[in-house]
């Protein structure tokens, strides 16, 4: 899609967050041309409730990703809805919730996509702005890595290793950012943990919330989910889905290619604050695309006028 993008109608979802446990309400509204994401807890009064999702307000990335302001007021694991509203080009969203967490629903993408669905997608008058990878940008820590180098729309590959989990081991899938291919290949992947980390971490007051309803976990060399996996390959999915959502946090789509090794949130935030500080190493562009361009075509349609 050329042109920005927003939701038709106010959609309204609950439940819990899983690291805090705390219930809360998520409503998506409409917004104008030019937002972006922006998320407001309406249980801060005004400005002071009102976070925009980007990079730079991003203030935590251990066991999710936490964006806050100057206020002091945050929002958790904004990743699995950030990754919905990219994967199905949404430009333009208000994210209203009344807790301090998105509620982690299943533990996918799924369920926010559904949400965007049923709210319907209708295009706005302006043309989309997109942030295109002009030099090649790597972070690492250790054997992990991660980096965007230039190409056509937005294309991604991800390696996880568990050498010490014979039911994860290693696993790569590689991805070209699409509404109908983030549905079909990504959307549904859980997130998970390990039983002894979970435990663990429920007794130091984290992950309260988490249950076989809304992650996997792994028990040695089990699945403990009744009913097994989604994809035969969901853990590496499910990270791919983090690397949507936290590339989303760019403030505008990308066009270049990601590749990350054993990446996660942490890194996956250095990348974009390491692209924004080269400024030789991104350009921002304006769309500007016929409706009618067939498929085949579409991204050689958008031909970018560099600003």
């Amino acid at each position: 899609m050329a042109l920005q993008t927003t939701i038709k109608n106010k959609m309204v979802c609950q439940g819990v967050g899983v690291h805090t446990g705390i219930l809360s309400t998520l409503t998506l509204l409409p917004a104008p041309e030019g937002t972006g994401v922006v998320f407001r807890r309406t249980d801060h009064a005004g400005i002071a409730g009102v976070v925009p999702a980007r990079y730079d307000r991003v203030t935590d990335t251990r066991l999710g990703t936490t964006i806050g302001n100057v206020y002091g007021v945050k929002v958790h694991t904004v990743e699995h809805l950030m990754a919905a509203i990219i994967g199905c080009g949404v430009t333009n969203v208000i994210c209203e919730i009344d807790g301090p967490e998105v509620p982690i629903m299943d533990g996918s993408s799924a369920p926010f996509v559904f949400l965007l669905e049923c709210a319907g997608l209708v295009q706005q008058s302006a043309p989309q702005r997109a942030v295109r990878i002009r030099e090649t940008v790597r972070v690492e820590d250790g054997d992990k890595y991660a980096e965007l180098s230039p190409g056509i729309g937005f294309s991604a590959e991800l390696e996880i290793a568990f050498e010490n989990c014979p039911v994860i081991d290693r696993q790569f899938y590689s991805f070209d950012l699409d509404p109908m291919a983030f549905k079909a290949e990504l959307a549904r992947a859980r997130t998970f943990g390990f039983r002894h980390e979970v435990e663990y971490l429920q007794s130091q007051g984290h992950a309260l919330g988490g249950s076989l309803t809304n992650s996997i976990v792994v028990d040695g060399d089990r699945i403990m989910n009744e009913g097994g996996l989604r994809y035969s390959d969901e853990f590496v999915r499910h990270k791919l889905l983090d690397v949507v959502g936290d590339m989303s946090l760019a403030g505008a789509p990308i066009f270049g290619t990601f590749r990350g090794f054993k990446t996660g949130h942490a890194l996956n935030n250095r990348l974009l604050r390491e692209l924004f500080a080269r400024r030789s190493a991104w350009e921002m562009v304006t769309l500007h695309a016929r409706r009618t361009a067939p498929a085949a075509d579409r991204y050689a349609a958008m031909l970018a006028a560099a600003e």
